[in-house]
């Protein structure tokens, strides 16, 4: 009998893992979930940093030796952070070798508190390509409106990119537009497009918080009975747009020329209503070509009772559509939901980042009292 989790990877969908720290690194535990839960990928943020770094004695030793070099915080994180990602590069090359470059990716973000400012984006995203120089690094650029423009240059630039903090459609065909204009201006610089990977990362679980809230408020049995659909109806048909996008002419010319397509990837799929079966954002967004990136515990769940159907996604688009219409009909604006939601992320982004510094700040102090005996 095979497991949920290599059905789930027969099927099509890539298994992240939606965590990252040098206690699993350094235990096996990353490689024990490559070769038992199928895990072909890992993804961090700030936030997976904060706690890593919070509770980390694994980082005492680094930390000390940082402190003792007078490094700043910023020069400590990074240090730390892209230490981490290239090990765990390490870690993924033999499945980035056997996919031929799909799979076997880590990524690392650029500072949230970047989030607006393009040019200073492009810059940390080539260094940090620059300093985990391994070729299965994704770095993670977000779909913010400044944010675009700097998914293009660095994928022009031949790096690989993670495009994170997608919530509409709208914003989801500008990130296709955006990926497809870098590998464009990678073919005019004379990369090799084939080696070139992107995932769109569209959040699932927040967008039913948020929008399950604001049924709450309205309180008619009307959207009482939409609670716990908007999620899986709009990553189904960011999945449907995904298909049409890339079969215009402007994609399957770059694809016949060697570029690959860039894979759906769903994020933010941990179930946060306990209401909810706590598989649902996996067993429910199966189909083929994308990446579903999940903490460990919806990662354990999905392995210990998920049941994988198939493709649970392409024959349900009629039905996603007539979830937004009945959204729209009770009085759910989901524009002003999928800005809320961006506005939100990156600033809960931001938060994760400053608190990561303080941590990195208290570390530094006290390796340098340390040092200083």
């Amino acid at each position: 009998m095979s497991t949920p989790t290599e059905q789930l990877s027969a099927v099509g969908v890539s298994i992240w893992l939606d965590d990252l720290s040098r206690q699993r690194i350094q235990s096996g535990n990353l490689a024990e979930l490559i070769e038992k839960r199928n895990v072909s990928g890992v993804t961090t943020n700030p936030t997976i940093f904060a706690g890593a770094l919070s509770k980390g004695e694994a980082y005492e030793g680094q930390v000390r030796e940082l402190a003792g070099h007078g490094a700043g915080v910023d020069e400590a994180i990074f240090s730390i952070t892209t230490d981490d990602v290239r090990d765990a590069c390490d870690i993924f090359l033999p499945v980035f070798e056997e996919t031929g470059g799909v799979d076997g990716r880590v990524s690392i973000e650029v500072s949230p508190d970047l989030a607006h400012d393009t040019e200073a984006t492009i810059a940390q995203a080539k260094d940090l390509s620059a300093r985990v120089d391994r070729p299965n690094v994704l770095i993670k650029i977000p779909a913010t409106k400044a944010g675009l423009p700097a998914i293009t240059e660095v994928i022009g630039a031949g790096i690989s990119v993670n495009v994170t903090l997608i919530f509409s459609l709208e914003r989801y065909a500008e990130v296709i537009d955006a990926y497809l204009a870098g590998v464009e201006k990678a073919r005019e610089a004379g990369h090799d497009i084939s080696t070139l990977q992107s995932v769109a990362s569209f959040f699932v679980s927040r967008v039913d918080t948020e929008v399950d809230k604001r049924l709450a408020a309205i309180g008619t049995d009307e959207a009482a009975a939409l609670k716990g659909k908007a999620g899986l109806a709009n990553a189904r048909l960011a999945y449907e747009l995904f298909e049409q996008k890339f079969a215009e002419d402007r994609a399957t010319e770059l694809l016949a020329a060697g570029a690959t397509v860039q894979r759906p990837l769903w994020a933010s799929t941990g179930v946060k209503d306990p209401a909810l079966p706590d598989t649902l954002y996996v067993t429910e967004l199966v189909a083929p070509g994308t990446v579903n990136t999940m903490p460990e515990k919806t990662l354990e769940a999905t392995f210990d009772h998920g049941v994988i159907t198939g493709d649970t996604i392409t024959g349900a688009y009629a039905e996603a559509h007539e979830v937004f219409d009945q959204l729209a009909a009770v009085g759910v604006d989901f524009a002003d939901v999928t800005q809320v939601l961006e506005d939100e992320g990156v600033e809960k982004f931001i938060a994760s980042w400053h608190e990561l510094q303080e941590t990195v700040a208290t570390a530094l102090e006290a390796g340098s009292a340390q040092a200083a005996k």
